[in-house]
């Protein structure tokens, strides 16, 4: 005869991280704890209408699974997108990489979903997760920076990340380190991420080696074996990045720069030189641990949790 078990309901909320050209999600238990996951293509390439309808219909779909799979629907919703994000107001403003300008993505999603959502920054919410689960974990002040195709940051306090004023905090790739040098799309020369950036370093690699299709992992792999073109593309890329970083050390204080993204994943081909880059650089300033990151491409989905979970435990609405 079969034994009929009856499985307690588990609270959970839906978290998405929305990249140029791929969806990260999944639903977070209450301790972080990431207990499904998902992946698709953004399709950018349909325009942003398509990519929010996608967003929404991804986001209905893992509704339906977590009700189905946990007995109990999403307490709600969080979710990352990349660009100027205006968080307080839930809405998408603009996203190059997306096409898209002033999306009410938090007032979509509510509407689809029937659940509270909170929408971030992705190099934030990212930020966020390393703050309280991550690298950053017990920091009371920390800044963020992953080295991607551009670079960003998240100022963490006390458990939260900074957005400023008008949600530009922590843009530490637009800080100048080399007045007059490479216009920046940004529309200034000399920006931390035309020198420091995975794409960068990539370009720079791929001119000095001759190869139209090498990148900076091949660099740091070249440096490695001690090649001496590759060894001053990347000290040029650790300089650059010392400099900017020391900046912002003097300007915010933290007690940890935590370093990721896909530069990060030379482990210590970048960090060894990069510690010391900044410990020669600063002079009154407290030197903070200089380290990497810790969740990789999880964090974003875990970030996004986060945010979902802060709406349930906020003072306005019903505490989990």
């Amino acid at each position: 005869m079969g034994v009929s078990v009856t499985l307690s309901p588990v609270e959970h909320v839906i978290a998405l991280d929305v990249g140029g050209t791929g969806m990260k999600a999944a639903l977070v238990a209450a301790d972080g704890t990431l207990l499904h996951q998902a992946r698709r293509a953004t399709g950018r390439e349909r325009g942003p209408d398509a990519v929010v309808e996608d967003i929404l219909g991804f986001a209905a779909e893992l509704a339906a699974h977590g009700a189905d799979r946990f007995g109990t629907p999403a307490a709600a919703a969080g979710v990352a997108v990349p660009g100027i994000v205006d968080e307080e107001r839930g809405v998408a403003a603009y996203a190059a990489n997306l096409g898209w300008r002033d999306v009410p993505l938090r007032d979509l999603l509510g509407e689809r979903l029937g659940i509270p959502v909170a929408l971030g920054h992705d190099v934030r919410t990212g930020g966020l997760a390393e703050g309280r689960i991550g690298a950053g974990r017990g920091a009371d002040r920390f800044f963020f920076v992953p080295l991607g195709t551009g670079i960003a940051g998240a100022i963490g306090i006390d458990g939260r990340v900074e957005a400023g004023a008008h949600g530009f905090a922590g843009e530490i790739g637009h800080i100048v380190v080399r007045p007059g040098g490479t216009p920046c799309p940004c529309g200034q020369r000399g920006c931390l991420e035309r020198f420091a950036s995975a794409a960068a370093v990539s370009q720079a690699w791929a001119a000095a080696c001759g190869d139209p299709d090498a990148d900076a992992a091949d660099c740091a792999k070249a440096v490695e074996s001690g090649d001496a073109r590759a060894v001053k593309v990347w000290q040029e890329a650790v300089d650059a990045l010392a400099d900017g970083l020391v900046t912002a050390l003097t300007l915010l204080d933290p007690r940890m720069l935590i370093i990721g993204g896909g530069l990060a994943e030379a482990g210590q081909t970048l960090f060894a030189p990069l510690r010391e880059a900044v410990e020669r650089r600063v002079t009154f300033q407290k030197l903070p641990a200089v380290v990497p990151a810790a969740l990789g491409d999880t964090a974003g989905c875990l970030g996004a949790g986060l945010l979902a979970w802060d709406l349930i435990d906020s003072p306005t609405t019903p505490r989990r």
